[in-house]
């Protein structure tokens, strides 16, 4: 059975590119008489807002979208997240980082030629030849600090080339079977002191425990597939496919974005705009 899934976080309200990804999400699981799941990714307390959630479903059920209840929701599953770290660290997969931002952009000034990946320059790995006294004295004393995954010993432990499955184009058009290359993040962070998981490490625990099998997300989202691949083979999970799709840009070019303000649906709803016309010019 194919199990999709949407997964916003509630720290907005959803725009038309929002529209996009759960109809497509939501069209993978119809033609193939499987499940359409609505996750909550609501880990940033600092960002989310319970009416910004409520503002989510009530969306989906004006754009006909009927979802499974109970929805997941991350912030109640924070033990399933320290269960998949203690994993990892009992594999020797993690290190503390204590580095500032500042530290960290000083090194990478001090290097020749910085390795650069999807996000900017690679964490130089900086705290990953500390001691481990020095790591077990500084986390007593209580110094903030990021959990990273060493990615070189976590390719090692996978001892063997990676590979996902791309239902979609991706952003370069590929399709089919496609090798893995999560040295492309460098050391990713995968939690804080203060934060129990980062994205990469929630949205790999959450669609292993919820059974997706079909990951439908933008084409912006495609590189993290590599790194996400790794931390499954880690775990021991089994890889969903993959189906990157196109994103949707508003008239200057850009993608739909809170950050920029972008039109909402419950905006274009009060304004006399159907759920139907919305389908429709999105091509559903």
């Amino acid at each position: 059975m194919i199990v999709t899934r949407f997964a916003p976080s509630p720290t907005g309200f959803l725009h038309l590119g929002h529209a996009f990804a759960a109809l497509t999400a939501q069209r993978a699981a119809e033609r193939n008489r499987g499940r359409f799941l609505l996750r909550i990714e609501d880990i940033d307390a600092t960002r989310c807002r319970p009416e910004y959630e409520q503002a989510i479903k009530d969306d989906l059920r004006w754009l006909g979208l009927p979802f499974e209840e109970p929805v997941r929701r991350q912030s109640e599953h924070f033990a399933d997240y320290g269960t998949a770290l203690k994993t990892l660290d009992e594999r020797g997969l993690l290190y503390p980082c204590f580095c500032t931002r500042k530290e960290i952009a000083d090194e990478i000034a001090r290097a020749s030629a910085a390795p650069h990946g999807p996000d900017g320059p690679l964490y130089p790995g900086i705290c990953r030849r500390l001691s481990t006294e020095i790591r077990r004295v500084r986390m007593a004393a209580g110094d903030s600090y990021a959990l990273r995954l060493d990615v070189e010993k976590a390719m090692a432990l996978a001892g063997e080339t990676l590979k996902f499955v791309e239902q979609g184009a991706g952003p370069a058009g590929e399709t089919g079977e496609q090798i893995a290359h999560p040295a492309l993040f460098g050391d990713v962070v995968l939690a804080r002191k203060e934060l129990p998981a980062s994205y990469h490490l929630a949205v790999v625990v959450d669609d292993a425990l919820q059974g997706v099998t079909l990951v439908t997300r933008g084409n912006d989202l495609f590189p993290a597939t590599h790194i996400h691949r790794l931390l499954q083979a880690c775990l021991g999970y089994e890889p969903p496919a993959y189906a990157h799709h196109q994103l949707l840009l508003d008239s200057s070019g850009k993608k739909f974005s809170k950050r920029d303000r972008a039109v909402t649906l419950d905006h274009l709803g009060r304004n006399g705009t159907s759920a139907q016309s919305i389908r429709t010019n999105l091509g559903f």
